[in-house]
């Protein structure tokens, strides 16, 4: 084997994943004064994920706009990601109120634009060294801390030591595992299959998801004039469903209510997806090492979360530890402070995506939500925020809310008369509610 190539300590931070949390902190935290070697397992700068949602959530605007992104992804076609939801009810169509600012947005766009666009502009950070075709092999430990990593290089085995590593590899994270950091993880029920359509109308242009009980499916415009659709079944169809995957999937998807009209439209890509994908959460730190985006926690792809917790995860620790990894403060504690607020601001929303991907009906609370939702404005532009990620668990379910929800659902009742299929204006006693803390 070849001499491990050393860097005598020439980084303050060493991150492992070059994709969106990766880059991400890595341009956050050098425009702090860090010194960050960026490691990427693929030698390809214009590498990507395939397999994604392919959206960002509103709750990552900021974090966009902090990288200065925002105006690179308008001219590269990025579609303000507006959404419906179909529902038994109805439709829920969040819309902004007439004497009120617009509703809070971020981008529906291509990983295969989006990557290469965040890892170019991490590279022309001053103070960050992207080094691709580096996959990390090992942890460098001293005194029961994580100092470094190894990784493979077409020229050998290179050892780079730092303050502080980063896991930002995704959901199999070679850090996490090197740093002996266990993964809990919740059963997703559904299965997923995905695929990219060109000339693909959808009304008013926005974001579809449809709640068909247990089943799932969205249609995502994207840059390019190209559509995201995939569909989310209940596992109990899977050996039907792979007898004849192009079939059972356009079939699915014209069955949809109000659904896309994708026979006339050009599939551009591959039918693709996961027949279990587990929604998983590590605890993001250990001594030494901090996790972030999927490596830290992975939630359930029919919400489209994973990109807007990576963006958000990055921006969390780039402020919580830059001024210890440039030895302005105790690195432990800047460590631990992250992972409280990490934990704060996602279990909450992670207890629930884990509790839905059960494939249980909606729940006596979801029933009221959901169904309010869909009869008047200022509750669907209330699912809004908290679809956004932008309002957590606790701020979303709040007694307010529910009565208000309870009122106008008591209202529609009234004229209509219960009838067939009337929602419960409150939860059923007994019935469980939300735990864990919101944002």
């Amino acid at each position: 084997m070849t001499k491990p190539e050393s860097t005598g300590g020439d980084y303050d931070i060493v991150i492992s994943g070059a994709s969106l949390a990766g880059s991400a902190a890595a341009i956050l935290l050098a425009r702090r004064g860090a010194r960050v070697a960026l490691l990427e397992r693929r030698s390809d700068p214009e590498a990507y994920k395939v397999l994604c949602t392919h959206s960002i959530s509103a709750n990552a605007y900021p974090v966009l706009d902090e990288l200065g992104l925002v105006p690179a992804l308008e001219e590269a076609g990025a579609v303000r990601n507006e959404v419906r939801w179909y529902t038994r009810w109805g439709w829920i169509e969040p819309k902004a109120a007439p004497e009120g600012p617009g509703l809070p947005y971020a981008y529906n766009v291509r990983r295969s634009t989006l990557d290469p666009l965040i890892r170019f502009r991490a590279a022309q950070t001053p103070g960050v060294d992207l080094l691709l075709g580096h996959p990390v092999t090992g942890l460098v430990r001293e005194a029961g801390r994580t100092v470094g990593v190894r990784a493979s290089t077409p020229r050998g085995e290179r050892e780079i030591r730092a303050r502080l590593v980063v896991g930002a590899d995704g959901k199999e994270s070679a850090v996490a595992k090197l740093a002996g950091v266990p993964a809990r993880k919740f059963e997703n029920a559904r299965f997923g299959y995905l695929a990219q359509f060109r000339d693909l109308p959808l009304p008013d242009g926005i974001s579809h998801t449809w709640f068909l009980e247990p089943d799932m499916a969205y249609a995502f415009p994207n840059d390019g004039g190209v559509t995201v659709v995939a569909v989310l079944p209940d596992k109990k169809r899977l050996p039907a469903f792979r007898e004849d995957l192009e079939g059972s999937f356009l079939a699915f998807v014209r069955a949809l209510p109000e659904a896309p009209p994708i026979d006339s439209a050009e599939r551009i890509s591959k039918i693709i997806g996961l027949v279990d994908y587990p929604l998983h959460s590590r605890r993001p730190i250990a001594p030494g090492v901090a996790l972030i985006g999927d490596a830290a926690l992975t939630g359930d792809p029919l919400w489209g979360v994973g990109c807007g917790w990576a963006l958000e995860s990055a921006q969390w620790l780039a402020e919580a530890v830059a001024g210890a990894v440039t030895g302005r403060g105790d690195l432990d504690r800047s460590l631990a402070a992250y992972a409280r607020g990490h934990r704060r601001r996602l279990r909450g929303h992670q207890y629930l995506a884990a509790d839905f991907a059960k494939v249980r009906p909606f729940n006596p609370v979801e029933r009221l939500m959901f169904s309010a939702a869909a009869r008047d404005a200022s509750l669907a532009r209330h699912m809004h925020l908290f679809a956004s990620r932008l309002i957590g668990p606790l701020r979303f379910l709040n007694p307010l809310v529910l009565a208000k929800a309870s009122v106008i659902n008591i209202k529609h009742l009234r004229r209509s008369g219960a009838g067939a299929g009337a929602v419960s204006p409150l939860p059923a006693p007994g019935s469980r509610d939300v735990h864990g803390a919101g944002r």
